[in-house]
């Protein structure tokens, strides 16, 4: 955030000052953790529901805050306000309004958002200071908390937009319009929300539809949904892919046996020659999403081909690849799920098993709607015909028909079990764990990970 006076601080979200003069000065960034404030920041009291941030707000200013922002008076400096993600929200978008020099880059799409801005991130810090944090903060709270992290020394701002529904992204390009603007894919994702992959679409589309004419939309050239948005932007279309038609296109695309790909790069007359550290098939489209961003906003050809090479994970828990001491390798991907992520991260560890023993751990995927059923059984008929040798569903009841779904795959001799929580996931899985295993856990966003942390040695233990 950029230095603001209180006074600027309530008369842009419609508050009251409280125990402060007007010309107190905010110079550090918004936090709602009291944990996390630094010196001159502004604290955002929340109310949570198993914690009131209102209780930290003595807290905070002990660790440095300059004032507090909140929904009543908590006796100390700051600014009271009717609703406070409203109020975040036109502090964001009048603090970005103060940086007219910066770039701001917007993305979205079913699967791989977070990732991508990584590695849009990663990319773009070889031209500038860039503003990403880790982790999905693509919500009503998390994107204008990423906005006021930007300051006059921000060369660049990328900026994940989640949706359920139509008009989220619209909100959000509201409150901070994108320069450029990358769509990934279209996938099964909040189908409660959406109703159908068309209703997708259409949301995500509002992304482009927000682009100014000297923007630029990034858009994946192999699937026809995202394809298909470019007569809804007046910015110019830079269409990425392995089709024939992408202007930043991938041939000759190879995996190795740790899954990870390589391929050639192509951008106009130029072409270089790709090698990923980042584990998955799909991490190809991923990059060159990526890629289409950084191109666009100038990065020389021949480093980008270098940067892509040396890109990593950032954000925890997706395709996390460790190995234990006793050869088993983890795939830790478990932070959400879909139809479409679980097809891209099994995928994955069929090629890394390369014949070795396979286990999927799979949690149950939330937001399915009418699909629900159909989605999960899906999911375990690809398993058993990517041949994994033991496909664990891991609750609620819901997650159940992944089972069904692979034991209905004619030839598949593996097995298939059902846990009802964590613990008994994890006691399935120690029970029959061989060196050189490979095992995946992947779920959406129902503790999952509890079955990765308890296959992962300590930090000191795991190989590269």
């Amino acid at each position: 955030m950029i230095r603001m006076t209180l006074g600027e601080v309530a008369r842009i979200t419609g508050g009251r000052l409280v125990n402060a003069a007007s010309d107190l000065v905010v110079t550090g960034p918004v936090e709602y953790d009291s944990r996390k404030i630094g010196p001159g920041g502004l604290f955002a009291a929340f109310e949570g529901e198993k914690v009131d941030g209102h209780d930290y707000a003595a807290t905070a200013m002990t660790s440095g805050a300059a004032a507090v922002l909140s929904t009543r008076d908590t006796g100390e400096p700051g600014v009271v306000v009717d609703e406070p993600l409203a109020a975040l929200a036109r502090l964001a978008h009048a603090s970005l309004e103060r940086l007219p020099e910066l770039a701001v880059v917007g993305l979205t799409g079913s699967s791989g958002k977070t990732t991508t801005k990584d590695y849009i991130a990663q990319l773009l810090g070889r031209l500038g200071p860039v503003v990403a944090p880790p982790g999905s903060l693509n919500n009503e709270l998390g994107f204008p908390y990423t906005v006021l992290q930007a300051n006059e020394e921000t060369r660049f701002l990328v900026l994940e937009m989640g949706a359920r529904g139509v008009g989220h992204i619209r909100y959000l390009t509201d409150i901070a319009r994108p320069r450029v603007g990358a769509v990934l894919n279209i996938g099964d994702a909040h189908l409660a929300g959406f109703g159908s992959r068309e209703g997708t679409a259409l949301a995500k589309g509002e992304l482009v539809e927000a682009l100014p004419p000297d923007g630029v939309a990034v858009l994946n050239a192999d699937d026809p949904l995202v394809a298909g948005m470019a007569p809804r932007t007046a910015a110019r279309v830079l269409l990425v892919g392995e089709a024939a038609e992408a202007a930043v296109r991938a041939t000759d695309v190879t995996v190795d046996d740790q899954g990870r790909a390589s391929y050639i790069l192509h951008f106009g007359d130029k072409t270089g020659n790709v090698g990923l550290a980042v584990t998955g098939r799909h991490q190809v489209a991923n990059t060159l999403s990526a890629a289409g961003v950084a191109l666009s906003l100038g990065i020389d050809f021949d480093d980008l081909v270098t940067a892509l090479g040396e890109i990593g994970i950032v954000s925890v828990r997706r395709m996390d690849v460790f190995r234990r001491p006793d050869g088993v390798t983890v795939i830790d991907d478990s932070y959400n799920a879909n139809p479409s992520s679980m097809a891209a991260a099994l995928h994955a560890l069929a090629t890394m098993a390369g014949g070795r023993r396979a286990t999927a751990v799979l949690g149950y995927m939330a937001e399915m709607g009418e699909q629900e059923r159909s989605g999960h059984e899906g999911v375990g008929r690809l398993a058993a015909e990517l041949g994994v040798h033991r496909v664990i569903a891991v609750g609620p009841e819901n997650a159940r028909p992944i089972l069904d779904g692979a034991t209905a795959v004619n030839g598949w001799t593996g097995s298939a079990i059902f846990a009802e929580d964590q613990a008994t996931a994890i006691e399935i899985v120690k029970g029959d764990l061989h060196a050189d295993d490979v095992v995946l856990v992947k779920g959406s966003r129902y503790r999952t990970w509890d079955v990765v942390d308890a296959l992962r040695p300590a930090r000191s233990e795991v190989s590269p």
